[in-house]
């Protein structure tokens, strides 16, 4: 059944708040900032054309929007807002902005802009700052992507153990804009064709059709012309998604450098939640083991692959319970996989909490500069499962535990932070404590595994010694103690009297 057409609204210009860390700074996150109550983006800019994907095949829509951008005022323009929604933008995450034609320049930074909290705004805004002002009457394509977490409702909320998943997915037609839009459509890829429930716009589009158009798994709205800046109409879809939900509502991720024994320790820690259907009965065993032989599609979590790099070893799978013996590690020279297989399958709004580790070879990761006693740490941002069904973080923190010694840390961050610190942590048989850098990060999904995190540190090398020394030190202060200790007499023998 097909949903009836929604009104068209246009949304209020108002703001709130976010920043983005900038790159190359190992400063606090930029704080952030406030506008008026009554500010709109300065209409500079105009999209001559627009073409928004929004891709559905993982629990959290990835949209990509191409746009022609032309500078229609008469000076030179560097800044770009981009509209959102305040019930959606605390969940935006891995939001990029790039020169569609040279993605080499990296990401264009980026501030969060909005109102102050006490204020309830509609619509809050990024910020991005153009590398080069684009002159009047110029054009740029920028290509601006980013993902929306914890956006999926299952419908209905509760289901059989055996049934199919659908969930309700909120969008509109017309992409975020500040500026006018002269053509856009927007095109929404669905994991598959069974879509039972989705909204049709009254009038035809630009071309006189029917709004969506369908093609198999793909919908198509638009296009259409003159569109004002921003615009919304609420609609939705319904489609099948028999996957899990997977949510982490938090991560801890531990990276331990140890120069003497040439070794980087990891250890990731996850509580992790199905935010799928409940069940509508109770969890049936039998019924379960019953139908894994035939290995249907399930909304329940049943296994999550860890894909490492080649030379990890010493893999382990830990929860509240204990070593859970169900995990498999498989390590050769071509490839390191580590399957965790829960003791339970994680059913929608289950919870499961636990964690891995591994050790690796050091060399792979650490470099020394040629002069000097700098060394470059580089290691993966987030290196935990990868599935098919996509895995999104609410909340990652990274500490870097670096040797004992370590000093003048900077980092260099591939994704926006909200804070970095840098403390002591002491371990067996340290004496001052290890340097460790502590990052933490918001609304991160696995499809950002590929991004590294850069470390630089001064090593002298006369840090490499403080740790033997300090044993040295500590076994001849007991080898002294017990030589002290044995000479004393210390018997209660009777002594002769003389007379």
């Amino acid at each position: 059944m097909r949903s009836p057409t929604l009104v068209l609204s246009c949304l209020a210009a108002l703001t709130s708040t976010v920043c983005a860390a900038e790159r190359n700074s190992t400063m606090p996150f930029p704080a952030k900032h406030f506008v008026d109550v009554q500010f709109t983006p300065p209409e500079v800019f105009e999209h001559k054309n627009l073409v928004r994907n929004i891709n559905l095949d993982k629990e959290y829509p990835r949209e990509i929007i191409n746009a022609i951008v032309e500078n229609v005022s008469q000076e030179p323009q560097d800044e770009y807002w981009i509209p959102f929604r305040a019930n959606i933008i605390d969940n935006v995450g891995g939001l990029e902005v790039k020169d569609k034609k040279d993605p080499s320049k990296g990401a264009f930074p980026y501030e969060y802009f909005g109102l102050a909290p006490e204020i309830k705004a509609h619509t809050e805004w990024f910020r991005v700052k153009l590398p080069t002002p684009l002159a009047p009457g110029s054009q740029q394509t920028l290509s601006i992507s980013y993902s929306i977490l914890s956006s999926l409702t299952p419908v209905p909320s509760t289901i059989a153990q055996t049934d199919k998943q659908y969930v309700r997915f909120e969008f509109s037609p017309y992409a975020p804009s500040s500026y006018k839009t002269h053509r856009q459509k927007t095109k929404v890829k669905f994991p598959s064709n069974d879509v039972p429930d989705y909204t049709i716009l009254p009038a035809p589009n630009a071309d006189n059709q029917e709004d969506p158009q369908r093609q198999g798994s793909t919908f198509t709205y638009g296009p259409y012309g003159e569109v004002p800046a921003l615009p919304s109409v609420p609609i939705h879809a319904r489609y099948e998604f028999t996957k899990p939900l997977i949510h982490a509502e938090r991560l801890e991720r531990d990276v331990e450098v140890s120069h003497w024994g040439g070794n980087l320790a990891t250890e990731e820690r996850y509580w992790l939640v199905n935010r799928g259907a409940a069940l509508k009965n109770h969890f049936s065993r039998v019924s379960w083991q019953m139908t894994s032989y035939a290995n249907p599609a399930t909304s329940a979590l049943k296994e999550l692959r860890i894909p490492l790099k080649v030379g990890a070893a010493n893999a382990y799978f830990i929860d509240d319970i204990g070593n859970v013996s169900t995990s498999n590690f498989r390590a050769d020279r071509r490839e390191a996989n580590l399957a965790l297989r829960p003791r339970y399958p994680v059913f929608g709004q289950w919870k499961y909490k636990f964690r891995v580790g591994w050790d690796a070879d050091l060399s792979a990761y650490l470099r020394k500069l040629k002069t000097g006693e700098r060394y470059i740490l580089k290691i993966p941002f987030l290196e935990g499962p990868s599935a098919r069904e996509g895995i999104e973080y609410k909340e990652v923190q990274i500490r870097v535990i670096l040797p004992e010694g370590a000093t003048n840390i900077n980092f260099n961050s591939p994704l926006p932070i909200v804070s970095n610190t840098t403390s002591l942590h002491r371990t067996f048989l340290d004496t001052k404590g290890r340097s460790v850098l502590t990052i933490n990060a918001r609304n991160l999904v696995d499809d950002l595994r590929d991004r590294e995190l850069i470390v630089t540190y001064d090593y002298p090398w006369t840090a490499a010694f403080m740790k033997p020394l300090g044993i040295f030190a500590a076994f001849l202060s007991l080898f002294a103690a017990i030589y002290v200790l044995s000479s004393l007499d210390v018997s209660i023998a009777s002594r002769k009297v003389k007379r």
